[in-house]
């Protein structure tokens, strides 16, 4: 069974439109993106926010810094951007390029305001790790696509520690936008899983005895002949083929054996830019108490 995203990214949309409406009468809100360098994956990635920022009313301000800055240039616009009081949320579109590789920046950048979940003690869960569990949920709970859908961090401890407890997860891939987040959400949430990398001997072993597959590559990975009859596949890999997007498996190879996938595109990674917005919608909330 295809995972319904396009109606589950339509039902966060009308919530965020509804609580939006809630603050934006006293509180407006201000998503600023850095992109470093070119890249047209990358810019296709911050059109897909700026274009949501539009239909939710929020205004996405793109600092676009096509010369690569040495570390402290990049610093000083960091700064200047969380220090603006009209600043509400910052993201910085990932992969940096290599000169720039380092999570140190996210220290300097105040909790209220980091709000993709990269530091230690975050205010916010990773978007893409709440992602995966807004697909947990549906697939794992009623199969319905309502509210309950939406993932509250701290009251749904108890279902996925119940719906979890006898599933072997696997996770393929560690990167900074997938694999990284997913797995620190899961831990967080107390979901056991295995962690699978580029140097993982034998990860077949593995992907053959999950009852759960999360992919976060970026190539075909995925074997059919390796999984389990009604094996749940989330995909968050994207690569291209012959101009199309596609996920870490074939969906036509996969469609009889999974009891649901995720497809790609219109599966995880729009539903990941709305929690983004959801998590912006959030620091809002707590920056209005401060003042």
């Amino acid at each position: 069974m295809e995972f319904p995203g396009k109606k589950v990214s339509e039902l966060i949309l009308s919530e965020l439109k509804r609580e939006i409406r809630k603050l934006k009468k006293k509180t407006p809100l201000k998503l600023v993106i850095f992109l470093v360098g070119e890249s047209p994956d990358q810019l296709s990635f911050i059109r897909m926010k700026s274009e949501l920022g539009k239909r939710l009313g929020i205004k996405c301000d793109v600092e676009y810094l096509k010369n690569i800055p040495t570390y402290e240039q990049f610093m000083r616009c960091l700064k200047k951007k969380y220090q603006d009081p009209e600043t509400t949320g910052l993201v910085i579109q990932q992969p940096v390029p290599a000169q720039l590789s380092t999570s140190s920046f996210y220290d300097y950048i105040p909790n209220e305001k980091e709000i993709e979940g990269h530091k230690k003690k975050s205010y916010f869960v990773a978007p893409i790790g709440l992602a995966v569990l807004t697909v947990f949920k549906y697939v794992f709970g009623k199969g319905k696509v309502d509210r309950s859908l939406l993932v509250d961090f701290e009251k749904d401890r108890s279902f996925f520690k119940r719906m979890f407890r006898n599933k072997k997860v696997v996770l393929v891939g560690r990167g900074i936008t997938g694999g990284s987040p997913i797995g620190r959400t899961l831990s967080e949430m107390k979901i056991n899983y295995f962690s699978v990398g580029s140097t993982t001997p034998e990860p077949e072993v593995y992907i053959k005895e999950a009852d759960v597959v999360i992919t976060a590559v970026g190539k075909k990975i995925i074997d059919p002949g390796l999984l389990k009859p009604g094996v749940v596949l989330i995909n968050v890999g994207l690569r291209r083929e012959n101009g199309k997007l596609r996920g870490d498996y074939e969906e036509s190879e996969i469609r009889d054996i999974a009891s649901l996938y995720t497809p790609t595109p219109g599966g995880i990674g729009p539903i990941d830019v709305l929690y983004l917005f959801r998590n912006l919608i959030e620091a809002a909330r707590i920056q209005k108490k401060r003042k």
